[in-house]
């Protein structure tokens, strides 16, 4: 009995009921922490309601090297769409944040850790494109582990299309405010995600290309304390702001 009613932080050991943590979109009351928040509470949480109008919703990946990795591609995707409800890794589109027009993307985390491909490369070039010719400003908010390695070197090919995408946009004369929530790492952060007017990462997210685990092992060296989470880039000029997720549309309008 009970079952499911409460929630665990996972930082500072404390519960509270699952609905309080619902209605503070997952931010833990008592210390702050983020915990992973789902695009449709994104949505409710940034967007005016009923604003949003998603685009390019009918692209979805294809099999170019017909990957195995114990599954074909085509069965991996099949399950992501089915956990995430989406078919691919990021949603875009064009909605309104008080009132102020604007397009949207948003990472899905849960559709294969975020990965990038073809299809999210496509949407983020078409996010860019669209904002340009409608003179839109662009909100981007990524969560990704990197590209994604069922489409080798097609997946690494769209770093250069979302950055030159973003270039392009500057003609626009429109801002780009990247949001990097936890995490964003690999041919995400090494791409667009660092490339915006306003970089702003949310409190405690892992943000870098390697993980820390990974560069240590490389190099051999005991790496600083909190190296990689979004307060320490922000210390080194690498992040504009450090937000919490509660206060982020207030402080975009």
């Amino acid at each position: 009995m009970g079952a499911g009613l409460f929630v665990l932080c996972n930082k500072c050991g404390e519960t509270c009921t699952r609905g309080a943590f619902a209605q503070n979109f997952e931010v833990c009351p008592h210390c702050a922490a983020h915990h992973p928040l789902s695009t449709t509470e994104w949505q409710r949480l940034l967007l005016d309601a009923e604003s949003w109008k998603p685009w390019d919703t009918d692209l979805a990946p294809s099999d170019p090297l017909q990957f195995q990795d114990g599954k074909s591609y085509p069965e991996r995707v099949i399950a992501a769409s089915l956990k995430s409800g989406t078919r691919d890794a990021i949603d875009t589109g064009e909605a309104t944040m008080n009132g102020i027009p604007l397009a949207f993307g948003l990472f899905v985390f849960a559709f294969m850790g975020g990965s990038m491909g073809g299809v999210v490369g496509e949407k983020l070039a078409r996010l860019f494109e669209r904002a340009a010719e409608k003179k839109l400003p662009v909100v981007l908010l990524s969560a990704s582990g990197g590209a994604r390695m069922q489409e080798g070197i097609l997946s690494l090919m769209q770093m250069a299309k979302s950055v030159a995408a973003r270039e392009a946009f500057k003609a626009s004369g429109m801002p780009f405010i990247s949001v990097l929530l936890h995490p964003t790492t690999g041919g995400v952060a090494a791409s667009y995600a660092f490339l915006g007017d306003v970089n702003i990462g949310e409190p405690g997210a892992l943000i870098g290309f390697a993980g820390p685990r990974v560069i240590e092992t490389t190099i051999h060296q005991t790496l600083p304390e909190g190296f990689q989470r979004a307060e320490f880039l922000l210390q080194r000029g690498m992040l504009d702001r450090v937000t919490s997720r509660l206060a982020m549309k207030q402080e975009f309008t």
